[in-house]
């Protein structure tokens, strides 16, 4: 088969089908049974893959000194998927939120809420590490990743990071979708026409967020095409090196208690 323009055309159709391959390395030859997934499952496995990819590339760049967490987008399902990778990593100096290619939903907030939490106090139980008092607080520093893709409430997402203050935006200006929808518009024939319906607005002079704009990063940088390709990814790259930096010039303080004083005990 070996004029078959790609080993996928041969698997066409074989999905979830045990499949005998007759594998070459070199000189050795070997026969090994598959079971092809179909293009959906392929395309998660993928996804998948980039995400630990990029967690592996930040622990060993930071020697385990900063975390990351991707957020596909921002749906019930996520939620879990965000409380898993932030409470693992809350520990850590640093932190990277990716929300590039995020496609959406409405959980910014619920997000936001724990970035907001800070400890104020510290419990030390003899013989056990300290703790803060507000419970799974993330004390390190944060960098948050945004690209052209980053669609919807990731952008609501970001948008609050930066008017909140808690973290630089790495990466390219935003899809400028923010308006969100609404399921409600049900037609005659119980159709359903979506339509955009609620917009936001700040603060401060009432000006419409997002919306055919984005949000615009702190540091502008773009994946360039061949890098990409080769497994390159300069705005990961970047924001390792910022927080490396802030590291440097605000160091995170250990839990450090006083010694207990002694007691005076008499006879």
């Amino acid at each position: 088969m070996l004029e078959a323009r790609d080993i996928a055309d041969l698997l066409l159709n074989q999905a979830d089908k045990q499949v005998l391959l007759q594998v070459k390395r070199g000189s050795q030859s070997r026969q090994v049974i598959v079971l092809p997934v179909n293009m959906a499952k392929q395309t998660a496995l993928r996804y998948s893959d980039w995400e630990q990819s990029r967690a592996r590339q930040v622990d060993a760049a930071s020697k385990g000194r900063i975390g990351y967490l991707h957020l596909r987008a921002m749906g019930p399902s996520d939620i879990a998927s965000f409380a898993r990778d932030f409470y693992a990593n809350v520990n850590r100096e640093g932190l990277i939120i990716d929300v590039r290619r995020n496609n959406g939903g409405n959980i910014d907030s619920w997000i936001i809420e724990k970035l907001l939490r800070k400890a104020w106090a510290f419990w030390a139980p003899p013989g056990v590490a300290p703790s803060p008092n507000m419970q799974n607080t993330f004390r390190g520093h944060l960098v948050v990743l945004v690209d052209e893709y980053t669609y919807s409430d990731g952008e609501t997402f970001a948008a609050g990071i930066k008017s909140l203050g808690l973290a630089p935006l790495v990466g390219k200006r935003t899809a400028g979708a923010g308006v969100w929808l609404s399921d409600n518009n049900r037609l005659s024939d119980n159709g359903m026409a979506r339509v955009a319906e609620m917009g936001q607005f700040n603060t401060e002079d009432g000006q419409w967020l997002i919306e055919g704009v984005g949000v615009v990063p702190d540091v502008v940088v773009d994946n360039p095409p061949h890098a990409t390709y080769t497994g390159q990814d300069r705005q990961l790259e970047v924001a390792l090196e910022l927080l490396d930096k802030k590291l440097k010039q605000q160091p995170v303080k250990p839990y450090n208690p006083q010694v207990i004083p002694g007691l005076n005990v008499r006879n």
